[in-house]
């Protein structure tokens, strides 16, 4: 995922539904734009994890994941995953998960 997919700012369906939650004295971003980056990044990341034995790298290229102070709750929204920032570390996952693979073809 490139970005956090949150609602187009000028949406005026979802700019309503924050306004509404504001002025029902909630937070209207937490509510309603959070919420549905969550959800699509729940639903992204489980077209790639469909069964038990599924392998394969979830990467958020979004900064705001890992600094903003909604980071945690859109984590919280994925399935539980391993986390990490380090690029290197990435790689070697990805080298090792393509090392079974190739193993599995050649038996």
């Amino acid at each position: 995922m490139d970005k956090i997919p949150f609602p187009r700012p000028d949406d005026p369906l979802m700019s309503a539904r924050q306004k509404a939650v504001e002025e029902a004295g909630g937070n209207g971003f937490m509510a309603v734009a959070a919420t549905h980056a969550a959800l699509l990044m729940a639903q992204g990341a489980g077209r790639l994890v469909r069964a038990s034995g599924d392998r394969g790298v979830v990467a958020v290229l979004d900064q705001r994941l890992a600094t903003a102070r909604y980071g945690g709750y859109l984590k919280a929204s994925l399935p539980d995953f391993w986390y990490t920032t380090d690029r290197n570390q990435v790689r070697k996952s990805l080298a090792a998960i393509d090392a079974v693979a190739k193993q599995a073809e050649a038996e």
